[in-house]
């Protein structure tokens, strides 16, 4: 489970890691008299997506009317998708240094595992893997100060500066045991004439341990009113920023079939996993699902086991009947009564591929205008 910023600041503000004064905010009313105490702001939007900066969800401001109207604006847009209900408004302070701190999980090492950089901010992405210190952590131990002393030294700090950011670091290690957390970042964590705040926040908890930190954590829904829809149908659905809709019947196939895409070239809008053995129904509620995120393509990736391909086919063509289809689509049938699927789609036209990689060179081909030997509804 996310939290939004405000949220994850309050729990590290509650564990003794300073943050910014700031306050949440659902509309204007309050705003002025919240600038009338600290000056000149940020206003920034309330959303679990990344990069809200760079898409316009963070905003500055020096007078009250501005902010006023900055906040208003705010709450009228969405950003990557997501509608901005709330915005955290904060003192804006001069900085010197900014600095990244996170603790996560390492997979592949199961254990969690400290990263620390002394090129924090935006871009955190884009810094040289040798600018990020890694501190693997045993869990029998803990992170002790001697660690956190070397890893000041490490960043080249010294002197308060590193006597507090070696203190947070032990105080993030705390939320992150406290809290089941999987994620706890902070980025920056900024440097001033005098301290040293967290000036932004993210917390990722696990689901599993949410009966450990509810309801002290209010739970966050995460899910677009799509996946609510899929969830609620049963089906495995998360939406991505990709152009081709992707249907598949289990999670294997279906990460198959994104990474094929990727590596053609093309991405996709989604992740669905249909499951196996989905009646006539379910599949083309699942389709009509695809359909209303509006993709450029649709790719239909099945391996037939107890999913019948012939029950694929006829709830395809149940969609192609009842939707008036502009989109290329492209469906791949092998398994479990697939010469009976593609008997059925022949009938209308559409010819199925056995070869998956034919058959995602082929809808990428058709999304970007190509031609190609299979049906088009265009």
């Amino acid at each position: 489970m996310k939290l939004y910023e405000y949220m994850a600041k309050e729990i590290l503000q509650s564990n003794g890691i300073p943050v910014l004064m700031g306050a949440v905010f659902t509309g204007v009313e309050g705003v002025a008299d919240f600038l009338e105490k600290t000056g000149p702001v940020a206003i920034k939007s309330q959303v679990l997506s990344g990069g809200r900066g760079k898409a316009g969800g963070i905003k500055f401001a020096t007078e009250p009317q501005d902010a006023i109207s900055k906040v208003r604006d705010l709450l009228a847009t969405e950003i990557k998708g997501c509608k901005v209900e709330m915005v955290l408004i904060e003192e804006k302070v001069s900085i010197e240094r900014e600095i990244y701190l996170a603790i996560t999980i390492d997979g592949a090492k199961r254990q969690p595992v400290l990263l620390a950089s002394i090129a924090g901010g935006m871009d955190i992405e884009q810094v040289p893997e040798e600018q990020v210190i890694k501190r693997f952590i045993d869990i029998t131990i803990g992170l002790q100060p001697y660690a956190t002393r070397q890893i000041t030294r490490q960043m080249g700090l010294k002197g308060r500066e590193a006597q507090q950011i070696a203190d947070i670091m032990l105080k993030l290690y705390q939320v992150f045991r406290k809290y089941d957390a999987e994620l706890v970042e902070i980025n920056p964590l900024v440097v001033t004439a005098t301290q040293v705040l967290a000036a932004d926040a993210k917390m990722t908890l696990d689901d599993e341990a949410a009966f450990r930190y509810l309801p002290e954590v209010p739970w966050v829904e995460e899910k677009t009113a799509v996946e609510k829809k899929a969830g609620d149908l049963g089906i495995s659905y998360v939406e991505l920023d990709g152009d081709i809709g992707v249907m598949a019947n289990g999670a294997g196939i279906t990460m198959a079939t994104l990474d094929l895409l990727k590596n053609f070239g093309a991405s996709a809008r989604n992740f669905m996993d249909a499951g196996g053995g989905s009646s006539l129904q379910a599949t083309a509620a699942a389709l009509e699902i695809l359909l209303s995120t509006k993709p450029k393509a649709l790719l239909i990736n099945i391996f037939g086991g107890i999913t019948r391909c012939d029950e694929v086919a006829r709830a395809f063509v149940q969609v192609k009947n009842t939707f008036d289809l502009k989109i290329p689509v492209v469906i791949r049938l092998i398994g479990t009564n697939e010469d009976l699927g593609t008997a059925i789609l022949q009938e209308q036209g559409i010819e199925s591929f056995k070869n998956i990689e034919e058959a995602v060179t082929n809808v990428i081909s058709l999304m970007n205008g190509g031609g190609a030997d299979v049906h088009n509804y265009q």
